[in-house]
């Protein structure tokens, strides 16, 4: 699925280049970023639950190759930086919605506390070197092209195939789902934004239950969602919904797909995805 949406970047009108790495690997991130202007920053190792089982490679990875990309903008101050956090760094908290200025001091989840020392570390390089860093915390972005293991991918492959969903609790577990073009218009404006260190919330501005989730799925495929019942699942937050103001009045971000559409959006493309061989 990389190696296709790789294709496809190569193949739209404007300068596109690929340069193979390892974030941790000094030289190669420093030659990368010697000729840009904005440092977009969103790789990492993700996803809660594998987190939990390979702790010390997420820490390794989104801490030290953190630090790694913001060694190689030292000394350019003009240079803007956009780190990509996420909602999880909220952990447990049951205030909704989640605001930017709320505790995030007890993640549930090695991949949370990665994304919040990330957050850190940006903010200690901001105080040090000047530079404008933009966090943006993300909310459970899906649409063409997620990632196989990702909750709407992983449903919608399992109910084409007639295969039972894993249902961690009682399905009223809720997301605040954000479909890509929404937010793809959100990171546009941040890599705007040009002074100060500052935090945003870009979330789809709603709840969606796992039940009405699996619902919409199941609807856009013409079939019946299965599910195989089992305990809560350890990291996991029972719900997320992002206060998005801040990024209304700063950023001009307003998220326009409804979960319904963007569920018929992706399930288009993977079906379309799926006749190419490109998804399983």
């Amino acid at each position: 699925l990389k190696e296709a949406n790789r294709a496809r970047l190569a193949e739209l009108p404007g300068d596109f280049s690929l340069v193979r790495g390892d974030i941790r690997d000094a030289a190669a991130v420093l030659t990368s970023l010697r000729d840009v202007d904005i440092l977009l920053h969103i790789a990492a190792l993700a996803g809660v639950r594998p987190s939990i089982e390979r702790p010390a490679d997420y820490w390794d990875v989104n801490l030290v190759g953190t630090q790694r990309l913001l060694d190689a903008t030292r000394g350019r101050k003009e240079l803007r930086i956009v780190f990509a956090s996420s909602s999880s760094v909220y952990g447990g908290n049951k205030k909704l919605p989640f605001h930017e200025d709320d505790s995030v001091s007890q993640p549930i989840s090695p991949y949370a506390a990665s994304k919040r020392a990330g957050e850190l570390l940006c903010h200690a390089f901001h105080h040090l070197h000047g530079n404008s860093v933009t966090v943006l915390r993300f909310f459970t972005v899906y649409g063409p092209g997620q990632r196989p293991e990702m909750a709407i991918h992983k449903f919608t492959r399992m109910i084409e195939n007639g295969e039972p969903i894993p249902l961690f609790g009682d399905g009223s577990s809720s997301r605040d789902y954000s479909f890509i073009s929404d937010i793809v218009k959100g990171v546009l404006a941040a890599t705007e934004r040009d002074h100060g260190y500052r935090i945003y919330n870009l979330g789809g501005a709603g709840q969606t239950s796992l039940i009405e989730l699996t619902g919409h799925i199941a609807a856009c495929l013409g079939k019946e969602a299965r599910f195989e019942r089992l305990p809560d699942q350890a990291g996991d937050v029972p719900r997320t919904f992002a206060d998005i103001r801040r990024a209304s009045e700063e950023l001009g971000y307003s998220p326009q797909v409804r979960i319904s559409d963007g569920i018929k959006s992706f399930v288009t493309w993977y079906r379309a995805a799926r006749a190419r061989n490109e998804v399983g």
